[in-house]
C-alpha cells in the first residue's frame, strides 16, 4: 500500500512530456524543445572554475549549518538588499536545495493537515502537488486572460477562508510569464497582513524582468514585512546551475527558526560546494546576468512575433521564461494536442491541463532552451499542424 496523498498525484509533468521526444521522426528538422524551464546556455566560466575548485575541497564534503554557510548567507543578504534597495540581514536568509525544497519547507513551517493555501490558476504544478502530498488543502483564484492572467485582489480576498494559512504567488509567473505589477503585490501583501495570513512569493524568474523594469517591487521596504512575507528564489535559472540545486528563502528570523527544523529533517544542509563557489561572485556577475536577461528578452520578442503570425493561436500572456498560448483546437484535450505536436510538428511544450483545472485550452512554451532562430521556426511548424 502507498500513501494515498502521493499515489493520487500525477507523474512528474516534465518527465511525462520529455518521453514524447522519441515519437518524433525528424521530418521537419531538429526537435524544438520548449518544454522544461532550463537555461540553454552554460554558466559563466568563472563560476564553473570555482565549482571545480570547491569540489576538490574536502572540508566542503562535511555537513554545514542547517541555515546555510555564513559566507553565502551574508553575500546573498547583501545581494538582495541591493536588488530591492532595502536592508536584509543574513539572519533572514535560509538556504535550501533548490526552490521546490524552499516551497516544501515553507509550507511545512506554516501549515498543517487540514489547513489551506490559496493559489492562482493557472498554477505551477510542483506547488500544487506539494500541497496535495502534504495534506494541505488548496483553493484557487482563476486569473482572467483579459487581464493578462493577473489575479484580482478582491477575488483573492473573497477566496480566503477560516483555514487559509497563506496566499502563494509566482512572479514573474510560471506558467503564464505574467509579471505582477509592484502596486498589485503591495495590495496583496496588505490584504494578507489584514487577514493575518502569509504571502509566499516565489521570485525564481526575477532576473528576467522586462528590460525597462529593474525593481521587482518594494515589499521589503514595508514596515514589519517579516510578519507576513516569505520570499523564495532559485539560482538554477540566473546562474545556469539547475543540477547543483541551490535556492534561498528570505523571511523573518522567527520563520527561519522554524524552517531550520524542517530542513534539518529533509537534507540537513544545502549543497555546500555551490554555496562556496557563488558566495564571492553574487556581486560581480551583474553584467553577465544582464546579458542573459537581454538574451531571454530577445527570445520573448521573437516568440511574440511568431505567435502573432499564427491564425487561431492566441498568446494570452508572455514574459520572463514563458508564453501561455490558447490553441485553436476547441474541445481537444491539451495533452493530446501537445503529444501530437511533439510527434507531428517536432515541437515540445507542456499541456495546459498540467497547470490546473480548466486549462485544457492552453499550452505553455518555455523560451530559455531555444535560440531566436529556432523560435522563429514555430510559424512554419505550427501553421499546418493538426492534432487529428
Amino acid at each position: 500500500m502507498f500513501n494515498s496523498a502521493v499515489a493520487t498525484l500525477n507523474a512528474p509533468p516534465v518527465s511525462v512530456v520529455l518521453n514524447w521526444k522519441s515519437s518524433y521522426d525528424g521530418a521537419n528538422g531538429p526537435l524544438i524543445d520548449m518544454s522544461q524551464a532550463v537555461p540553454g546556455y552554460a554558466s559563466h566560466p568563472d563560476i564553473l572554475a570555482a565549482l571545480a575548485a570547491a569540489a576538490a575541497d574536502p572540508a566542503l564534503a562535511r555537513y554545514g549549518p542547517v541555515e546555510g554557510d555564513p559566507d553565502f548567507r551574508r553575500a546573498y543578504a547583501d545581494h538582495v538588499s541591493h536588488i530591492y534597495n532595502a536592508p536584509i540581514d543574513q539572519s533572514e536568509v535560509q538556504v535550501t536545495s533548490g526552490c521546490n525544497q524552499a516551497f516544501v519547507a515553507t509550507v511545512l513551517a506554516i501549515a498543517g493537515h487540514g489547513d489551506r493555501v490559496l493559489m492562482m490558476r493557472p498554477c505551477y504544478f510542483n506547488h500544487e502537488s506539494t500541497l496535495g502530498m502534504l495534506g494541505v488543502g488548496i483553493d484557487y483564484v482563476d486569473c482572467d486572460a483579459d487581464a493578462g492572467l493577473l489575479p484580482d485582489c478582491a477575488a483573492i480576498d473573497a477566496a480566503i477562508g477560516d483555514k487559509t494559512r497563506a496566499v502563494a504567488l509566482v512572479s514573474p509567473n510560471n506558467p503564464a510569464g505574467s509579471i505582477y505589477p509592484a502596486p498589485l503585490l503591495a495590495e496583496i501583501l496588505a490584504l494578507c497582513r489584514r487577514r493575518g495570513i502569509w504571502l509566499i512569493l516565489d521570485e525564481t524568474y526575477r532576473d528576467f524582468l522586462p528590460l525597462d523594469q529593474d525593481l521587482p517591487h518594494q515589499l521589503f521596504t514595508e514596515d514589519d514585512w517579516q510578519s507576513t512575507l516569505i520570499q523564495l528564489y532559485s539560482f538554477s535559472k540566473s546562474y545556469c546551475l539547475p543540477g547543483h540545486r541551490l535556492g534561498a528563502i528570505i523571511a523573518g528570523r522567527d520563520v527561519v527558526f522554524q524552517l531550520a527544523k524542517v530542513i534539518d529533517n529533509i537534507q540537513i544542509c544545502a549543497p555546500r560546494v555551490v554555496q562556496n563557489a557563488l558566495a564571492p561572485m553574487l556581486a560581480s556577475m551583474g553584467a553577465w546576468r544582464q546579458e542573459n536577461r537581454q538574451r531571454i528578452a530577445a527570445r520573448v520578442a521573437v516568440f511574440r512575433s511568431a505567435m502573432d503570425g499564427l491564425p487561431g493561436w492566441d498568446l494570452l500572456s508572455s514574459g520572463a521564461y514563458f508564453g501561455y498560448v490558447r490553441h485553436p483546437f476547441i474541445g481537444v484535450d491539451s495533452r493530446q494536442i501537445a503529444e501530437a505536436m511533439a510527434s507531428k510538428a517536432g515541437v515540445l511544450v507542456i499541456p495546459g491541463a498540467f497547470f490546473g483545472a480548466g486549462q485544457d485550452g492552453a499550452l505553455r512554451f518555455a523560451f530559455a532552451n531555444a535560440g531566436r532562430d529556432v523560435i522563429a521556426q514555430l510559424g512554419s511548424r505550427l501553421s499546418p499542424f493538426s492534432p487529428y
